[in-house]
């Protein structure tokens, strides 16, 4: 396993998040090994978060660990990323089987909430949609459900940049960059990601996830939960980055097809990737709503 020392840049928080102890697992879905992580003690109500696009459950560490005095929370690698099989095909379906398989082996108490980022927010979308009964809430952050543009039917692939290896682990760290890119990122929440992004090859090491997964969804993403927004009938609460990818009308269509009940927050200061420059901030709205959750009935659509 490739050491992933504490940057000494990191703060007090920073340092204690990563100290809390944590448990590896795996459970197998349609023939292909899923890997996830635990936090927290067994019994609790559960909290499962899904990453993004080309990520891995360690893109959560710093913030789920956050949440043990009261959760079990669990984060899923979902094929095709982190520490999970590859496939020869992807589909969104299949990744939500994945969600519900970890959900239902990783010990928590209860109808758990499931918290999407990106990629992960598209699936959350239609895991919780296709099962209706089996979860108590979604947070969406920064997945914007719409029709592609023709702009942005380019393949994601492409984005990523060609396949490298790199001699060493800190070179590979030094050329690290999120896609979409973004400013301000925490050099030492990156360091983190980056370091638990990477996996030792021929020659030296390389990036986890499956580059020719985004060929499965010919280009965009983005229309992919498009048809499952409007059947979720569990709680739903959307986070939007001031600086990230749902513009005005995006949140304007995703709040109609939720029947105008739907929370809708912005995350000031934040890009597209909020646990890399705003951790504290997407923390905050996470604990608020989950908190509003425990103490109020929920709205229903007219």
């Amino acid at each position: 396993m490739i050491p992933v020392p504490v940057h000494p840049h990191a703060p007090n928080w920073f340092q204690r998040a990563l100290a809390v102890p944590f448990e590896d697992g795996e459970v197998t879905v349609d023939g292909a090994r899923v890997h996830y992580v635990t936090w927290g003690r067994p019994g609790r109500r559960g909290l499962v978060v899904v990453h993004g696009g080309g990520a891995n459950a360690h893109w959560w560490t710093h913030l789920a660990a956050r949440f043990v005095d009261d959760y079990r929370v669990v984060a899923i690698d979902l094929t095709g990323h982190g520490d999970s099989d590859h496939r020869e095909n992807y589909q969104l379906e299949q990744w939500t089987d994945e969600v519900v398989a970890v959900a239902d082996v990783a010990r928590i108490s209860g109808r758990p909430v499931v918290v999407g980022h990106s990629l992960g927010g598209f699936v959350t979308i239609a895991t919780a949609a296709r099962n209706p009964e089996r979860f108590e809430g979604v947070i969406i952050c920064d997945s914007p459900v719409a029709t592609p543009s023709p702009e942005s039917q380019s393949s994601r692939r492409d984005e990523f940049g060609r396949p490298r290896v790199y001699a060493t682990v800190d070179d590979a760290v030094s050329r690290f960059r999120a896609v979409p890119t973004q400013r301000n990122n925490l050099d030492y929440v990156v360091d983190h990601v980056a370091r638990r992004s990477l996996k030792e090859v021929d020659g030296g090491y390389s990036w986890k996830f499956d580059r020719d997964m985004f060929l499965s969804f010919g280009g965009s993403m983005r229309g992919i939960a498009k048809p499952y927004l409007s059947q979720v009938c569990c709680r739903f609460a959307l986070l939007r980055s001031e600086h990230g990818l749902i513009s005005p009308e995006v949140r304007g269509e995703m709040y109609e097809a939720l029947g105008r009940v739907a929370p809708v927050v912005e995350l000031p200061q934040t890009g597209h990737h909020p646990m890399l420059d705003q951790p504290l901030v997407l923390l905050t709205a996470v604990r608020a709503l989950l908190a509003d959750w425990d103490h109020s009935e929920p709205r229903r659509p007219d």
